[in-house]
């Protein structure tokens, strides 16, 4: 049967913005996994709290949480260090890196064990468990010591893959929402992904989209572009932006290899409006229709549900299980 899962993220409950405490995140985490219990989420996250961060809540701590802990990186860059940064091609959107790479990357204070074991024991559900895709960190860094964007990449696959270790968690999902922009990079990206879910002991997934700000679409491209990427993939599905897409777009995702498992997103996280089961549904059996109801893992929304009202996040994930259940023919 087709599960319905989340990508990850969920909207930060009030409390733990104003009480950034341990105590508060764990109580955090209850309720965002209670939530997904009692809309009938078959795999749950834990919200992506684990990295939240009040001082980059911006970005739901998906660069910074990663990136800062790491050894070989500095926070303090030059005029000329950032100069050179506003001058590379297709970074207008960000005044300033992430970080500045100056040494071989290691993991320093990074401790996603430590993030895991914390949300591990609050239930008893199937659990995903998120990382930003190498890939991803990388567009966002300067880079002083590597010298090419592939070793870069590397780098910090390395440095994630060991992460990895030891985190038994019934998915292990890598989020990647810059490779949709950038398709030439496709080997790249590939490479540094494979080598993070070497680490991973469960079910590995991957999760594109293209970008999410405030309900804005960030990068500009084709699942046209991405086949020969996603069939590069080493794992068992990916979790795909679809809901916002062009329709023709699901006939693209024919030429996926059949060893890699279809997440289909048919919630639509940009817009406030709940969907029906019946919408839902609509979605569902069109995916189906197109590539086969086999080819099918997963129903999910179409990325994380960060910017929503908390209210709308917890009406499309009962929309999404009804309209699941309508489609199967519960």
């Amino acid at each position: 049967m087709i599960k319905t899962t989340v990508v990850g993220s969920y909207p930060v409950p009030t409390w733990l913005q104003v009480f950034s405490t341990r105590e508060s995140l764990r109580d955090a985490m209850l309720a965002v996994i209670k939530t997904q219990e009692l809309a009938g989420i078959d795999v749950v996250a834990d919200g992506e709290l684990y990295r939240w961060d009040v001082n980059h809540a911006e970005t739901n701590g998906m660069i910074d949480y990663f990136v800062r802990p790491l050894s070989g990186i500095t926070l303090d860059l030059s005029r000329r260090q950032l100069d050179a940064w506003q001058q590379r091609a297709g970074m207008t959107y960000r005044a300033k890196p992430a970080a500045l790479v100056d040494g071989p990357l290691g993991a320093g204070r990074l401790d996603l064990r430590r993030d895991w074991e914390m949300y591990r024991d609050l239930t008893t559900l199937p659990k995903k468990f998120t990382v930003t895709s190498p890939y991803m960190l990388a567009k966002v860094l300067a880079d002083e010591h590597y010298g090419d964007l592939s070793s870069l990449v590397m780098g910090l696959a390395d440095v994630l893959k060991e992460q990895l270790s030891g985190i038994d968690a019934d998915v292990i999902q890598v989020d990647e929402a810059n490779i949709t922009g950038n398709a030439d990079d496709g080997p790249i990206a590939a490479a540094g992904i494979n080598r993070v879910l070497e680490g991973a002991g469960g079910t590995t997934a991957v999760h594109l989209c293209y970008g999410n700000y405030g309900g804005q679409t960030i990068q500009q491209g084709t699942y046209e572009k991405l086949i020969a990427f996603l069939n590069a993939l080493d794992a068992d599905h990916v979790v795909l932006e679809i809901a916002r897409r062009p329709e023709a777009e699901l006939t693209m995702l024919r030429e996926v290899k059949a060893s890699l498992g279809l997440g289909i997103g048919v919630i639509d996280i940009k817009d406030n409006e709940v969907e029906t089961p019946e919408e839902v549904a609509r979605r569902i059996d069109r995916a189906a229709r197109e590539l086969g109801v086999e080819r099918i893992h997963y129903v999910h929304p179409d990325c994380g549900f960060w910017m929503l009202p908390r209210s709308v996040a917890d009406a499309k994930m009962q929309a999404l299980v009804a309209g699941r259940d309508l489609f199967a023919g519960r």
